[in-house]
């Protein structure tokens, strides 16, 4: 099979399309023949060196993967069958036209949804979920500030506070973006590269700030983020896009609003965590992506690169320039597609 792979660490130009051996189901395993994936940050990472995949992980990228299921391991329950449309949480792999799942790891496509659109969804939609719900306990009313608003986590995560009744409020870098995240559900939105995104949300709120901040960009933001944090509110920080050294009197002023500094990362998260994050999203949030649902919740897809393209996907993620989801569609089996 063909797979997205890199020989050494650096930039796009280092990725190219290797032939690999198919993987083998394990036990409680499902092998899913995959038509999309999706470009996270963490596959820039893992490319420059600097995000090896987890113990006992497959080194190819990819931490999502739409597509249907081909092969099943033993032990398996017998809750899915060869032809199932499915989609995956992935420690890596999914850049690969097969891939083998722990089969609770494994969620349904929604009806009348595309591979391209479910593709969409694992890695964002889960980590926004589990950001608000897992770690940061949202509560109706709550006001939820949401850094990089127009990427992938952060458009889920707009959809995801309204869903629970709270307010969603989002930074981004362009006007475009920002009216992305309205059309999104956003209730505000500020550009962080022309204003004092802190002094805006305080103005917002009418000087009472939020309660929860979901924070990527990290050491860059900290006095802004602590600025217009709430008291008691819960600072969430899931990335280090600006790196993670600090200086200044942090933990004074943390600690003279009573607020909480959580972290998270899910890649590396073990798998009865991962299955029962899988678990909940099936229950409480999957159901409102079909065309009944109310509120209906829709991922955004910005742009699709086939598999022979994927360094171009990178280049384009590296220099924001998508608002949403990068997805890469995965060539049909035995067909490598065209040279780079």
């Amino acid at each position: 099979m063909f797979a997205a792979y890199f020989d050494c660490p650096g930039g796009p130009e280092n990725l190219y399309m290797k032939e690999v051996m198919k993987p083998n189901p394990g036990e409680g395993e499902v092998l899913v023949k995959v038509s999309a994936s999706a470009l996270n940050r963490a596959d820039l990472l893992q490319r420059r060196g600097k995000y090896p995949p987890p113990k006992g992980a497959s080194d190819i990228l990819g931490l999502e993967a739409a597509g249907s299921v081909a092969g099943l391991g033993p032990g398996c329950s017998g809750r899915w069958r060869i032809g199932d449309a499915v989609m995956a949480l992935l420690p890596g792999g999914g850049q690969a036209q097969f891939v083998t799942v722990p089969e609770g790891l494994l969620m349904p496509i929604p009806k009348d949804m595309t591979f391209i659109q479910a593709a969409a969804i694992p890695e964002a939609w889960l980590t926004a979920f589990q950001l608000l719900h897992f770690v940061g306990k949202v509560q109706e009313g709550e006001r939820v500030l949401i850094h990089a608003g127009a990427s992938g986590v952060g458009m889920a995560a707009i959809q995801l506070v309204r869903l629970a009744k709270a307010i969603p409020i989002v930074t981004a870098g362009t006007q475009e973006k920002l009216e992305a995240t309205a059309n999104a559900g956003a209730a505000a939105g500020f550009n962080y590269k022309n204003e004092d995104f802190s002094e805006k949300v305080l103005e917002f709120t009418q000087g009472s700030g939020v309660d929860i901040i979901l924070d990527c960009v990290g050491a860059s933001y900290w006095e802004k983020n602590l600025n217009c944090l709430s008291t008691d509110g819960r600072w969430i920080i899931y990335g280090l896009l600006s790196g993670g050294e600090v200086h200044g009197d942090l933990l004074a002023r943390l600690i003279s609003k009573r607020a909480s500094i959580h972290t998270s990362l899910l890649r590396s998260r073990d798998k009865e965590y991962k299955e029962r994050l899988v678990r909940a999203f099936t229950e409480e949030v999957l159901p409102h992506f079909s065309g009944e649902a109310s509120p209906r919740l829709q991922p955004l897809v910005d742009s699709v690169y086939p598999l022979h393209a994927i360094a171009e996907a990178h280049r384009a993620m590296e220099e924001n320039r998508n608002i949403g989801k990068i997805v890469i569609e995965i060539p049909v089996c035995g067909k490598k597609g065209p040279p780079q």
